[in-house]
């Protein structure tokens, strides 16, 4: 044993760094936001309440029922009911989420080929029964158009959507002398 390590054990100086620390804590003022009337900015591509996005040319849902959020949903919330339209195709007849359930892993956004679920930056939800947490298609179609509609749907996609069209471009030829210039 040293005799730096002997002087630190007699006089407990890690115990007197830690109670300064906490000393210099105890004098700065507390920091409380005063909620309802304050509340904080949302964190771009936070994880909040599910949407399902409205088309913007039809109006109608981008949601063609293919089901892969719920096969990738690891608390298995996503509910998809779809029965065969009039020209064979597919209609999404239900659509639900059980918000209490969920887990908020954006897997379901991730897995949708069509960029047809999203998690909005509305965080802020509450409610008493749990009903209120049961998500129909048509309540989350109203959610996309409270909280995402416009500039503000653009943005999400542009910034959190991958991939786009542009990362499948043509890649350049590199011919075996100019590589091996290299």
């Amino acid at each position: 044993m040293t005799t730096s390590e002997f002087v630190k054990k007699i006089f407990f100086v890690e115990i007197l760094k830690g109670l300064g620390l906490t000393f210099k804590h105890m004098v700065n003022p507390a920091i409380t936001r005063q909620y309802p009337q304050e509340k904080r900015e949302p964190v771009p591509g936070s994880r909040g309440l599910h949407a399902l996005v409205r088309n913007p040319e039809t109006g109608r849902e981008k949601c063609v029922g293919c089901g892969l959020c719920a096969a990738m949903c690891p608390s298995q919330c996503i509910h998809i009911y779809t029965s065969e339209g009039d020209d064979h195709k597919k209609v999404v007849d239900r659509y639900e989420i059980e918000v209490l359930r969920c887990v908020f892993c954006a897997f379901c956004v991730e897995a949708c080929p069509f960029g047809a679920v999203v998690l909005t930056e509305h965080f802020e939800y509450s409610g008493y029964t749990r009903e209120e947490f049961y998500y129909t298609k048509e309540r989350l179609l109203e959610n996309w158009d409270k909280f995402m509609t416009g500039d503000k749907g653009k943005i999400y996609f542009e910034r959190f959507w991958r991939p786009k069209s542009e990362d499948f471009g043509a890649q350049p030829v590199v011919r075996a002398e100019e590589r091996a210039e290299k």
